[in-house]
């Protein structure tokens, strides 16, 4: 095995490697192979420095804890609040030099459960913060941690919520737009004129909520942003948002964002006759680690917005097949964008 700046030539090129290790030296359990691959996907650097293999092994086989080992940074800033929660509870957890089973003992969950929560994949409550910070004598670190998250996560319409920790996670997002600019998308004049015209918003529950939109595009800007293939209808390029100078910000930001190699935009035209996507607007989420694929479906309603069940997912991406087929190339979409900028700047 061949070693790259700390880490394993082979961890870089997949996740095979941890699977591999597992099935000939049976030192690695299903669980430590899972946070392997969280290391490489949510921390940047990683949580603890790769050493020889050697020196690996006896780390897993003493629970956990090295004298090499160090903690990891601070969680990244882009991950789901899950998962964001869980890689500072680890952090915290091997500061105290204690194994997920030592720590399970002392706040009376389950080695798996302990587990779950550290890897994301069980969301945290209020209670577990405040025992886990009393048992370690953190004062209020995880509580304080896991009540700006909340607020964070209030800022949003309830029925939006399920749906955030999906799109932070994505490796790749289908994104059909009919109506307006998708909310990763909007400059801030766009998503406030949006905002402030709702129904029974406030001024300050306005600006809450357009706060948090807006760091919602920061998933755009990490290092590893999902690979997103995004169709919008023509009507969006005319339909006045604002003002006509905020409909100018908007369409050259689009112009910018279609130019990022991430990004595939693309404008069903007029001229196109689509309409397989006239009942409604959707995005689908495509998951790591072999996760079935998740789907936000866009109406008036405020319940039941975010599916999983598996032939309503698969229509949905049939239908975004069949739209992105009718839509323009991408250089050709563009091209529409900067025509339609003519409108808005005479």
């Amino acid at each position: 095995m061949s070693w790259k700046s700390g880490y394993p030539v082979s961890v870089l090129r997949g996740r095979r490697w941890c699977v591999a290790a597992s099935r000939a030296t049976g030192a690695f359990s299903v669980e430590e192979c899972r946070w392997l691959r969280m290391v490489f996907t949510v921390c940047e650097p990683p949580p603890f420095p790769m050493t020889p293999r050697s020196n690996l092994l006896n780390t897993v086989g003493n629970g956990g804890r090295s004298p090499e080992m160090t903690v990891s940074p601070e969680p990244n800033p882009y991950a789901s609040p899950r998962i964001r929660f869980g890689a500072e509870l680890r952090k915290i957890r091997l500061l105290a030099g204690m194994s997920q089973r030592e720590l399970g003992a002392i706040i009376h969950m389950s080695v798996s459960q302990v587990s779950m929560v550290e890897n994301g994949r069980r969301s945290p409550t209020l209670d577990l913060a405040r025992t886990v910070d009393a048992a370690l004598g953190r004062g209020r670190e995880l509580t304080d941690l896991l009540d700006r998250l909340t607020r964070e996560a209030d800022q949003m319409p309830r029925w939006f919520r399920p749906w955030l920790d999906f799109e932070s996670e994505a490796e790749s997002l289908h994104v059909w737009e009919l109506s307006m600019v998708p909310g990763l998308f909007q400059v801030e004049g766009y998503a406030r004129a949006l905002i402030a015209n709702e129904p029974g918003a406030t001024p300050d529950q306005a600006e809450e909520r357009l706060a948090a939109r807006l760091e919602r595009q920061r998933l755009l800007d990490q290092p590893t942003p999902p690979m997103m293939w995004v169709v919008l209808d023509e009507s969006i390029l005319h339909r006045p948002v604002g003002s006509p100078e905020v409909m100018k910000d908007q369409i050259w930001h689009l112009l910018e964002l279609g130019e990022r190699s991430h990004i595939s935009l693309q404008m069903l035209p007029y001229a196109a006759y689509g309409t397989v996507g006239l009942l409604g607007s959707f995005v689908v989420a495509e998951l790591p680690s072999g996760a079935p694929p998740v789907a936000y479906i866009d109406s008036q309603s405020t319940e039941d917005r975010v599916s999983d069940r598996s032939e309503e997912v698969k229509s949905l991406i049939c239908r975004h097949g069949v739209i992105r087929a009718d839509a323009l190339p991408r250089r050709e979409s563009l091209g529409l964008i900067k025509e339609t900028m003519r409108r808005w700047t005479t």
